[in-house]
Parts: structure tokens; C-alpha cells; sequence
């Protein structure tokens, strides 16, 4: 792991950050163009699609492209000049409000002086208030300014102006090689990492390619319906150039975060420049506010804030340290950039901290996140997991899934001697409590409050003691169909008493009568009912290598008790389990998993599709 070797780690970040901020000029052109020819791949593709050639389709990508902007900073352009012309009327609005906002900011302060220097004695009066008392003035130095020619002026302007076109001009040149030896850049990346990375290599790229693709393509309609949105409000309010905002909050929202803010500034001051009172003005900023919270908060998350890999804080995150590195540049580009590294590090080992720390999910599978929360105490959130799960699938396939590999991490680490007593306790509580919630059924609320017998017994005898309470000794009535009821058995210990009741819980969930009982159990001295007539399967739990031959014991018990009835284990996932192949020639069939168990005894039930 990277953190094996904090030095070495720190020393190629750093010299990375060094590389970033010094070779900046000749590496933003570059990437502004590498993301920009993601972000038009869609749109070639669409048109090679018409039959078409690449070339072809490249440059008519670019004209599209190209022509989109340049319209709009035509329309952009139109409605300032539009905005200038009408600025003159209201200046003497914009003069007022800013006295009344001078006038509120100085009220509160003014009387802080006079409050502060109450008793302080007045200070000795020096020469220069004596000269300033006799109304003596001190000379005023006069700068003589040349008239600047013309040429200076153009020379200037055109210094000003140069860089930025330069870069554009570069970042166009760059961005048509690139798109026109896309798939000889493509060979050239993936000889590069060599041939047994060919598979990693294209897949990485395709990812990186359709995530940001897919980023632009959203982010861009989102911003249209936005500035849409806003500019028929705006509209709607009596507010001027309506247009002229709607597409500066549509172009603004590029920018992570700053964009909004300005655009919404501006919105308000505009507002208060044309009312005579201040109602427009809060109403149209509360109204911005309002909808840029439903969009960042709402939309953006199920339009592509998910969508796009990285979590919140990652955005926030990137948008800071690429800003800081790059400037504005580095600000339009940290959302796509980061989102590439991230892509990256699924593939290159190297880059693995990156995608853990920024990918929307830790790459932590169900079952880790349950064994997590498990040793942390956290039940709450389990649970909530697992209603979510739930609503979409079934308690059998949540069992395969979360639960028992979950439980089967824990093992691990009990055996390993990783946890303590204090952690093993909080594990066995949580796992209780999950258990007795998803005792409860499918319509299972909150984490109900811990039973404090549950700590003193096994967690599967627990469950069958509140079945048996609800529905009887038998757990159930015994008036019912010949070959209706389901047996789950095993020996009375913590794992096989827990998987026994996980097995009964799941079947249950689909409607199947299943029922527990154990391999030992005396009964009390109470007569068993002769009901051998109502099993149609019994499930055995698989045994572990050290209970080998008690559990052979026990199945040929049952073989001779229930000789009609099939006998059927599921093997779990233990590095301590008995040997297959021995388990196999003592029962009728070893399945793999709660689904196919389910599958099993209901074919029609689990034939089923999960909800959507």
C-alpha cells in the first residue's frame, strides 16, 4: 500500500505538484485540448455515424462547435452594448441605493469613536496643526502627463489581447491533430504500457473517455435549462435584458461554485440598479438562490454529480488544489482532470490513492461497509442499507451479498486476532441488533432498542425463541399441507444456530413456511408431534472440518428419520469448512448460495424479477 512508504509517496506528489506549476505554459494547452477533443468525441462519433469519414466528421465537429460559440458571444456582445446604452439611466437609481447602503454600513460605526475616546486626553497640538489653524497650505506636486500617441495605444491593446488568442490559436492547432490522430495516439498509450497491460490499458481509456464525454454532455444541458429557467423568471419579474443573464448564468455555472456566486451578484445589483426599492432585487436573488440550491442539491446529483465518480468534497477539493496550481484555467478544468486521475487510479497502482480518496464510493464493497459498521457500532446504518437493499431485492440475495460475506470477514479477523475484546463485544451486539431488525420483516422501521438476552445467548436461538413465542412451540401450525414445511437444522452453537435462523428468515420472507430446529436439542422432555409427513426439504448446515464426524452422525440420523425427504447444504465462503467431496456423498445436493436454496424449494417465487 502507498502508505508503506510515506517518503517516496510525498517525494513523486511533490515533484508532481513542481512539475503542474512550472511547466503550466506548455501544459494547459495541452490538456485544454486533450479534454476538449473528450468532450467532442460524442459529436464526432454521431457523424461518422451518417457514414461519414473520421476526417470529415472532425472538421465538421469543429465548425459546429466553433460556430455554437461564436454565436453566442455574438448574442453575449449584442446585449451588452444593449446594457451600456441603458446604464445612463439608471445611474442616478444605482447612486442612491449606494448612499442608502453607505448610510447603513456608517450609522452603527459612527458612534464607536466617540464611545471609544470618551475620557482620553486630547492629544498636544503639534506644528502642522498649528500651520494647518492659520490656514497656511502646503504645495501640491504637479506630474505633467505626455498625450499617449496612438501606436501606444494599439501596441498595448494588441499586448493584451495577444496572449489570450495566442493560447486559443494553440489550444485549436493542438485539438485538431489531436482529433485527427486520435486512434494512433490511442496505439502509441497502449504499446507504451505494454503488451500485457493491453486490456487495462483500452479499458482505462474508454472509462476516462466516457466519464468526461458524458460530464461535458451533461453539464451542458444542465446549464442550458438553468440559463433558460432564470432568464424567464427574469422575465417574468420585469427585469431587463432577461437574455443577457440567462446566458451569463448558463456560461458562469461552468466555473465550480465561483460561477453562481457571481452570476447571481450580478443578477442583484442589476435588480437594484432598476427598482426604486429593494423588493425586485431580494426577490429575484432569493429566487437564483432557490433554484441553484434545487439544482446543486436535486438535479445535479441524479443528472451526473454521481454520474461523473467523484464525491462532493472531491469537487470542492480539486476545484481548490487545480486553481491554486493552474489559476482560471486550472478552475474550468479540475471537475474533468480530477475525474480522469480518478478513472486512472482504478487501473494504474500508483494512482490507486487517488481513486480511494476522491471516487465517490471508497471502492468498498457491501460486505466490507457492513463489517465496517459492524466493529464501529454503527446499526443505524445497516440497517438503513439494508432497507435500501430490500426494496429492490430479496432478503435471500441480501444474505449472499452483504451479510454473510460480511460476517465471514469478521470471522477472519476474530481468528487473526485483529480485534479486541471491546471491539468483539460491539461486533456481536451490532450484528444482534441488525439480526433482530430484520427479524421484524420487510416494513422494519428504525434499529429497534438492544435486548440485553440477546447478549447472553446465541443470536440464532434468540430468533427462533421470538418465533416460537409469536406463532408457537412448533413455530407454527401443524394443520397444514402434506410437504408444505421447510426444516433449517443445526447443532446448537453461535454459527450454525445463526445460519440456520438467516436461512429461515430468508425463506420465510418469500412466503415458504420454513422452520429451525437443533441437531441436540431435548425438547424439554416435551413429546415431538409424528410430523414427518408435512417436511418436504431439510436444510443442513454445512459443517466446519473439527465437527466433521458429529455432523455425519447427525445426517445419518436424519436420513433415517426422514428417509423421503432430501437432504440439501449450502457450503459457505470459510477457509475452515469440511472437505466438499465428503460433504457431498452424504447429502442430496450442496448448494451455493441463500438464492439458490430459495430457488430450491421455490422456483416460481424466486423466478421472479427484483423490484425496480
Amino acid at each position: 500500500m502507498f502508505l508503506k512508504r510515506p517518503s517516496n509517496f510525498l517525494l513523486t506528489v511533490t515533484c508532481a505538484i513542481a512539475l503542474l506549476h512550472f511547466g503550466r505554459e506548455v501544459l494547459q494547452p495541452i490538456t485544454l485540448a486533450l479534454v476538449l477533443s473528450l468532450a467532442l468525441a460524442p459529436l464526432i462519433r454521431a457523424i461518422a455515424s451518417l457514414g461519414l469519414s473520421r476526417t470529415f466528421a472532425t472538421f465538421t465537429a469543429l465548425v459546429v462547435a466553433i460556430s455554437a460559440l461564436v454565436g453566442a458571444a455574438v448574442v453575449l456582445v449584442a446585449q451588452l452594448y444593449a446594457l451600456t446604452a441603458d446604464l445612463p439611466q439608471y445611474r442616478a437609481e444605482i447612486r442612491a441605493k449606494l448612499k442608502e447602503v453607505q448610510v447603513l454600513t456608517e450609522r452603527p460605526l459612527s458612534r464607536l469613536p466617540t464611545e471609544l475616546l470618551e475620557g482620553v486626553p486630547a492629544a498636544p497640538a503639534t506644528g502642522t496643526s498649528l500651520r494647518a489653524r492659520r490656514g497656511t497650505t502646503q504645495p501640491v506636486p504637479v506630474v505633467i502627463r505626455e498625450p499617449t500617441s496612438t501606436q501606444d495605444s494599439l501596441t498595448r491593446a494588441i499586448g493584451v489581447v495577444s496572449g489570450p488568442l495566442g493560447t486559443v490559436g494553440l489550444v485549436l492547432v493542438l485539438l485538431v491533430f489531436i482529433l485527427l490522430d486520435q486512434e494512433n495516439l490511442r496505439d502509441r498509450l497502449v504499446r507504451l504500457a505494454g503488451q500485457r497491460e493491453v486490456s487495462r490499458t483500452l479499458r482505462g481509456l474508454e472509462d476516462a473517455a466516457h466519464g468526461v464525454s458524458r460530464f461535458f454532455f451533461s453539464q451542458f444541458i444542465v446549464n442550458i435549462v438553468f440559463g433558460a429557467v432564470i432568464g424567464a423568471i427574469l422575465w417574468l419579474l420585469g427585469i431587463p435584458h432577461a437574455v443577457l443573464w440567462a446566458a451569463l448564468c448558463a456560461v458562469l455555472r461552468f466555473v465550480p461554485y465561483i460561477g453562481a456566486l457571481i452570476a447571481g451578484g450580478a443578477i442583484a445589483l442589476f435588480a437594484a440598479a432598476v427598482d426604486p426599492g429593494w423588493s425586485l432585487a431580494l426577490l429575484a436573488l432569493g429566487l437564483f438562490v432557490a433554484l441553484e440550491v434545487v439544482l446543486a442539491n436535486v438535479i445535479e446529483p441524479r443528472v451526473y454529480g454521481h454520474s461523473s465518480g467523484m464525491s462532493p468534497l472531491a469537487v470542492i477539493v480539486s476545484a481548490l488544489f487545480w486553481s491554486a496550481v493552474w489559476g482560471p484555467v486550472g478552475l474550468l478544468l479540475s471537475t474533468p482532470l480530477t475525474l480522469c486521475l480518478v478513472v486512472a487510479g482504478r487501473y494504474i497502482k500508483s494512482l490507486e490513492p487517488v481513486t480511494i480518496l476522491l471516487a465517490e464510493s471508497p471502492d468498498a464493497s457491501a460486505a466490507q461497509r457492513f463489517f465496517h459498521r459492524a466493529l464501529s457500532g454503527d446499526a443505524a446504518a445497516i440497517i438503513g442499507d439494508a432497507r435500501v437493499f430490500l426494496r429492490k431485492s430479496t432478503l435471500a440475495r441480501y444474505c449472499d451479498q452483504v451479510m454473510l460475506p460480511g460476517l465471514a470477514l469478521a470471522i477472519g479477523d476474530l481468528r487473526g486476532g485483529a480485534t479486541d475484546k471491546v471491539q468483539e463485544g460491539r461486533l456481536r451486539a451490532t450484528i444482534a441488533l441488525v439480526a433482530d431488525t430484520l427479524a421484524a420483516g420487510k416494513h422494519m422501521g428504525r434499529a429497534r432498542r438492544l435486548n440485553v438476552s440477546m447478549l447472553n445467548e446465541s443470536i440464532g436461538a434468540h430468533l427462533r425463541h421470538l418465533r416460537e413465542e409469536r406463532l408457537g412451540r412448533w413455530q407454527g401450525s401443524l394443520d397444514v399441507p402434506a410437504r408444505s414445511i421447510v426444516l433449517s437444522v443445526g447443532f446448537a452453537n453461535i454459527r450454525e444456530e445463526f445460519r440456520s435462523e438467516l436461512l429461515v428468515l430468508a425463506l420465510r420472507e418469500a412466503g415458504i413456511d420454513a422452520r429451525s430446529i437443533t441437531l441436540d436439542d431435548d425438547d424439554d422432555g416435551e413429546a415431538r408431534p409424528d410430523a414427518e409427513h408435512l417436511v418436504s426439504t431439510v436444510f443442513v448446515v454445512y459443517p466446519i472440518d473439527t465437527a466433521f464426524g458429529p455432523w455425519c452422525e447427525a445426517v445419518a440420523a436424519l436420513r433415517e428419520n426422514l428417509p423421503d425427504v432430501p437432504l440439501v447444504t449450502i457450503r459457505p465462503r470459510e477457509d475452515a469448512q469440511a472437505d466438499p467431496a465428503q460433504v457431498a456423498e452424504r447429502v442430496d445436493m450442496v448448494l451455493q448460495s441463500f438464492e439458490e436454496a430459495l430457488a430450491f424449494v421455490a422456483p416460481v417465487k424466486a423466478a421472479k424479477p427484483a423490484k425496480a
